[in-house]
């Protein structure tokens, strides 16, 4: 894969059934490939946290004083169909928030984290959710990739905020 994907985890909440590099290897080929940038090179940051953490940058770059279940942070500003640059960016994830969404919801917790490195890999490639066109835009084609990666329509199933 062309795409080099570093993982940090600064928590020790991450449960031994999450793969968070298969799970983040599958997101991003089948991400890259369904956007037609299957030779795309670069290199992506995946960082797992906790509920505190990813509060503490949502706060100072959101200025949302509360966790999320995934955070996005460009290496640089693309356009949507942008090639990116050998910096991809990084993609924090809280395995907290994220387990509870899942149990909430009753989805598994690998097919929730797929769905949100995909969901922060499009964010890091120029898509976003801020008007209603994008917003469909963006779930229209995370449903594509998740589907062709057996996972079913997150947005039939509401989580929190991401």
């Amino acid at each position: 894969m062309p795409v080099h994907i570093d993982i940090a985890t600064h928590t020790d909440a991450l449960p031994e059934k999450l793969d968070i590099a298969l799970l983040a290897k599958d997101a991003v080929e089948h991400s890259l490939e369904a956007l037609e940038m299957a030779d795309a090179m670069g290199e992506l940051s995946i960082v797992v946290t906790d509920d505190t953490e990813i509060q503490e940058l949502n706060a100072q770059w959101r200025n949302k004083n509360k966790p999320t279940n995934v955070l996005s942070f460009p290496a640089a500003e693309l356009a949507v169909g942008d090639a990116p640059g050998p910096m991809l960016g990084d993609i924090v994830l809280s395995v907290e928030t994220i387990v509870r969404e899942a149990d909430d919801a009753g989805i598994g917790a690998s097919n929730h984290v797929t769905h949100l490195i995909v969901h922060g890999l499009l964010h890091l490639l120029g898509y976003d959710h801020e008007n209603d066109a994008d917003a469909e835009k963006m779930e229209s084609l995370e449903k594509v990739i998740l589907e062709q990666m057996g996972i079913k329509d997150p947005y039939t199933v509401q989580v929190a905020d991401s």
